[in-house]
């Protein structure tokens, strides 16, 4: 007989959770669509487990980041509160942390934990932002998914560029007596298949395996989660082929797809219905995602109460003006808000438009230019650039004598040669970057570089990379309507003072990029630069070796960005050049469109 509360919490999960959750022990994946209950699901698989009597120091979870780790931890330890077990009865961890376990039971120093950019920043001082990234994907591709240590790379007798770079960031962490983040991965996988007596003592702690988020798994911790089944392989595996979008961050929706091929016997349960996002939302996204080829047959379905509404919003001015219209377009209901855009620069418009409009906003992983110290650096050097004697600087630093230059355009020329002498750069080159504007629509598009893709920083993704000529660029223009460097640097000065002052972690508006907010989700969200060219990222597909299964991941990314609305969703959109994506989910009369323009 089950305890009360496990049969209270399985009466409260529709057929198709509790058919998941009290699946017999064996290989089990279970396909769970945006706002299907997954966590839920798992955490009544849990209990279900321990009360028909797991022993719970048998019981392992695993999730994808600490974010999902915490919120599961706690409410698996609410769950068993009621059968007399205390908190951390059941192990939850990340991947990483687990293979940190797994080398600190092996004896193997897990100290220092090294920052792999830091690394390469003290081995090249002066390497770009670009090349860090260039060489972070490398790395973990050679670690996690190709599975090679320096040792071996050091074999090849000619090895090129990358492999030499490899072998000397592998001797840095070496001399450091170190390790990087995907060592705990890579490392604890080679222990486990080296010594069988430290595998079999992991595997009876992972007697019942549970793996959440599986589609996003790189090919070393699908790797670590089989052997650490094997061989009874009681492994319940949550994951959904739809949400696969971290292709940069080495998942491969074809892992998920082919699981069987790993575990024969696996038992396929499908979640089937979407209980968070409003009918609309859930067809029309339902619609996008199905034009994909690689991804499970299924059915998905609105929840029973799935009210709220989707609205097509075709603007064609820029995209400031586009998110004042958004902002005051959303109901005064108190509800959670969200910008979302397929890239962290799309989103500077909309700390502009918080900024402009007073409205507090969480936008943790995004950095505004003005915020960027090297400003201070480049106003003080360009000041002592200049000559003080000169008459044109005389007339620039006179409030009383401003007749002799355009008080929009002074100052950003006097700047102009000088940071331009400052960068390098030809004055002529930085000349064509700047649009000069008002300090206000500036702070829209001041680091309009191109639409990179999320940096591969685990969970935490980095600020916004600012390049030089990008921040040069800004400050120019944001020069336009001073006169002077002092007048400049006090609107500076108060710039960040506003910006300190909206925000906040409380805030109920959030600005994130649609990879962030995987796993999150809001009231009322506006997903933005629904255009041609921005989402699906044009020079994604460009760069991609496989431009076709690029292409289904940026489809996949949509999906992802559309069901995290609870109540509304806002998809904003050139009306003379809309995404392809919404021309897959609505018709162009919907789209307001005339047929014969595409």
């Amino acid at each position: 007989m089950l305890p009360s509360s496990v049969i209270e919490r399985l009466d409260h999960l529709a057929p198709d959770q509790r058919q998941a959750a009290t699946a017999p022990p064996g290989p089990v994946l279970c396909v769970a669509p945006a706002g299907s209950g997954k966590t839920t699901t798992l955490v009544a698989r849990i209990a279900w487990l321990v009360a028909t009597g797991a022993d719970p120091a048998t019981i392992t979870a695993v999730t994808f980041n600490k974010r999902a780790a915490d919120e599961m931890a706690s409410r698996v330890d609410a769950a068993l509160e009621p059968l007399g077990l205390v908190k951390g009865a059941v192990r939850v961890k990340t991947f990483h942390a687990l293979g940190r376990e797994i080398l600190a039971d092996g004896g193997v120093c897990v100290e220092p934990l090294l920052d792999r950019e830091s690394v390469l920043r003290d081995m090249w001082p002066d390497i770009t932002h670009g090349a860090i990234r260039q060489l972070d994907d490398a790395f973990s591709r050679l670690k996690l998914d190709v599975g090679v240590t320096a040792a071996e790379v050091g074999t090849d007798p000619e090895p090129g560029p990358l492999a030499r770079a490899f072998l000397a960031y592998e001797s840095a962490l070496e001399e450091q007596g170190g390790l990087d983040f995907d060592d705990l991965v890579a490392r604890s996988l080679r222990l486990l298949e080296a010594r069988p007596r430290l595998a079999e003592r992991w595997r009876r702690s992972c007697e019942h395996l549970l793996v959440d988020e599986t589609q996003d798994v790189d090919r070393s911790q699908l790797r670590l989660a089989l052997l650490l089944a094997a061989p009874r392989n009681q492994i319940f595996l949550v994951g959904d082929d739809d949400q696969t979008i971290y292709g940069w961050r080495l998942a491969d929706v074809r892992r998920v797809l082919n699981l069987v091929n790993d575990l024969p016997l696996l038992r396929r349960i499908d979640l089937t219905v979407n209980y968070r996002c409003p009918r609309p939302v859930v067809e029309r996204a339902v619609r996008l995602v199905a034009q994909n080829r690689e991804r499970f047959v299924k059915r998905i379905s609105p929840g029973p109460r799935a009210e709220g509404q989707l609205t097509l919003a075709p603007d064609g001015a820029d995209d400031v003006d586009r998110l004042r219209r958004v902002f005051r377009s959303w109901p005064d209901d108190g509800g959670t808000r969200a910008v979302l855009a397929r890239t962290n620069v799309e989103l500077l418009p909309a700390a502009a438009v918080a900024l402009e409009l007073r409205m507090p906003f969480r936008a943790p992983r995004l950095r505004l230019w003005s915020e960027d110290r090297r400003v201070d650096g480049l106003l003080a050097a360009a000041a002592r650039i200049g000559d003080p004697e000169s008459e044109e600087w005389r007339r620039l630093a006179d409030p009383d004598d401003r007749s002799a230059a355009d008080a929009r355009t002074a100052l950003a020329h006097y700047l102009l040669p000088r940071l331009a002498a400052l960068s390098r750069l030809d004055p002529d080159d930085l000349a064509q970057m700047v649009a000069i504007r008002p300090m206000r629509s500036r702070e829209a598009d001041s680091s309009r570089s191109g639409d990179d893709p999320e940096p591969n920083t685990g969970d935490a993704d980095e600020p916004l990379p600012v390049e030089t000529a990008d921040l040069l660029a800004a400050l120019v223009a944001w020069a336009a309507p001073y006169w002077t460097l002092a007048e400049l640097n006090a609107a500076l000065a108060s710039h960040r003072q506003l910006i300190a002052e909206l925000r906040r972690d409380d805030a109920p508006l959030t600005l994130a990029t649609a990879h962030s907010t995987k796993g999150l989700e809001f009231d009322h969200v506006a997903v933005i630069g629904m255009d041609a060219g921005r989402f699906p990222s044009a020079r994604s597909l460009r760069d991609a070796p496989e431009p076709e299964r690029a292409l289904e991941e940026e489809r996949r990314l949509a999906y992802v960005a559309w069901t995290r609305a609870r109540r509304t969703l806002t998809l904003v959109y050139d009306p003379a050049a809309p995404s392809q994506f919404l021309l897959e989910a609505f018709s162009d009369r919907e789209l307001g469109l005339d047929a014969d323009c595409h």
